[in-house]
């Protein structure tokens, strides 16, 4: 845990380019990464749900962590790697950490393991996953709340604070949906008195969460609304409150395209709208099946938004 790492800004989920035949554009995703820095990314969040990480393979995700780390190594440390590490067992999670620490990741964001569906939830089981997770990867670990709804688990208390008790974890992911739960959570953050990130993963209410006490963001949205977000989570950061929530109607208003229903095409929909802003080619844009690519009316559509939003002139 040498390097610092900085979460107190937008972390954005980044999609990963990829060709017809559905093979990864490795330099693409260089030149895309590139972009985000210019976006005013603070880390780039990796095989996350929006790369497709639980739909690459073990060398496919390690050969993204890899490219994602020697584009961040440009910044001088500026820009942290947050790699998304998942598992059906403990030791699988391990072996998924141990091949992102190796790739040259600086955290870890755990998936929540089906496992935690159990109800009720003894707090020892996520403890001791996230446990084994840090000390055998030696990876700093970001936790990750994500609403049932999604395939995760919103932890009771006494369940997150066992969790904090693990020295290290530096973060948490916040994607309930739920703005009740995130307060909730933020209170438990503040029960266990450590000094722990909250980011909110919650594409739906981003301004919302930066008021309730977010203090950065790991959206999938950010793939490609990371510059709006960074100017917002600035604009918050400097106590210019009326400011940042005037930018809401964009922020919110161009998150609403892009997580339109049906939701899951939102990956297809960041790759598309960084297609029509020349930043990867519409040639790369599309994912795994069976899901598909944007059609080429909603493609249109796709870029009418954007300039109704100042993405693209």
């Amino acid at each position: 845990m040498n390097k610092k790492i900085n979460l107190k800004g937008m972390a954005p989920a980044t999609i990963l380019p990829m060709d017809e035949n559905f093979q990864p554009d490795y330099d693409a995703y260089a030149h895309y990464l590139k972009w985000l820095i210019g976006e005013g990314a603070v880390a780039f969040a990796v095989n996350m749900d929006t790369g497709e990480g639980p739909q690459l393979n073990a060398e496919e995700r390690r050969k993204v962590v890899e490219v994602a780390s020697q584009v961040a190594a440009e910044t001088d440390g500026r820009v942290s790697v947050l790699a998304g590490v998942m598992g059906s067992t403990t030791q699988g999670a391990i072996e998924s950490a141990r091949i992102a620490q190796e790739a040259g990741a600086d955290a870890a964001v755990v998936f929540p393991n089906a496992g935690f569906r159990n109800e009720p939830l003894d707090p020892a089981i996520p403890y001791n996953y996230h446990k084994a997770i840090a000390e055998e990867s030696g990876l700093p670990i970001i936790l990750f709340q994500l609403a049932p709804v999604f395939g995760g688990v919103n932890f009771s208390r006494e369940t997150l604070l066992k969790m904090l008790e693990i020295p290290q974890v530096i973060g948490i992911k916040e994607a309930s949906f739920d703005a009740n739960y995130f307060s909730y959570t933020k209170e438990t953050l503040d029960i266990a008195g450590r000094d722990i990130t909250l980011m909110t993963g919650n594409d739906l209410f981003i301004t919302e969460s930066l008021l309730m006490g977010a203090e950065g963001a790991l959206l999938g949205f950010g793939a490609i609304g990371c510059g709006m977000i960074a100017e917002m989570i600035d604009t918050f950061a400097k106590g210019e409150y009326k400011k940042a929530v005037d930018m809401r109607p964009r922020v919110q208003g161009f998150g609403d395209v892009i997580y339109a229903n049906p939701v899951l095409d939102y990956r297809a929909r960041c790759k598309a709208a960084l297609a029509q802003i020349d930043v990867i080619s519409r040639e790369l844009t599309y994912v795994h099946p069976p899901l598909f690519r944007t059609g080429d009316e909603e493609y249109l559509q796709l870029g009418k938004a954007m300039a109704k939003y100042g993405m693209k002139t």
